[in-house]
């Protein structure tokens, strides 16, 4: 077996958070009644909100690797459970925009908060150089993670 050096530490360091993170978020579904693909669409929908994005159904589904029908289904179930609602956009009162309830955001909030004020003490204790090189760190996997595949 080849030899671990400090690089590849990070790497499985990495790893294992992700893991550690999805089965907080499978617990999480679990516990309400969700499937996992609903409580990433939650995720994309808050994710949207706060960058000032609003997310039709189309764009929700491709954001989610989704095809119509498990998009409409997936609106569907999360409506009925109060967690999302479809509303007019706007900016453009044509389209059909989804966002996400405020009980849907109060839940999240009651189950990730904890961590979420943890990771946030944490992220406290390094300086402004290391939270920007932690930062960019992190931004950079998530960019190569999202390119998929080479070709």
């Amino acid at each position: 077996m080849e030899s671990q050096g400090p690089d590849m530490e990070i790497v499985h360091l990495l790893r294992a958070v992700t893991v550690e993170l999805g089965l907080h978020s499978a617990r999480f579904a679990q516990r309400n009644g969700m499937h996992p693909t609903d409580v990433r669409a939650l995720i994309a929908l808050m994710d949207a909100a706060r960058a000032g994005k609003e997310l039709t159904a189309g764009r929700l589904g491709a954001a989610l690797g989704l095809n119509s029908a498990g998009t409409t289904g997936l609106i569907d179930r999360l409506e009925r459970a109060g967690m999302v609602r479809r509303v007019r956009g706007t900016r453009d009162r044509r389209l059909v925009v989804i966002e996400v309830t405020e009980e849907a955001v109060a839940l999240g909030q009651s189950f990730f908060g904890p961590l979420i004020e943890r990771t946030v003490d944490l992220f406290q204790g390094y300086d402004a150089a290391e939270r920007a090189a932690i930062r960019g760190f992190l931004t950079g996997v998530r960019d190569a993670a999202a390119a998929g595949e080479p070709s």
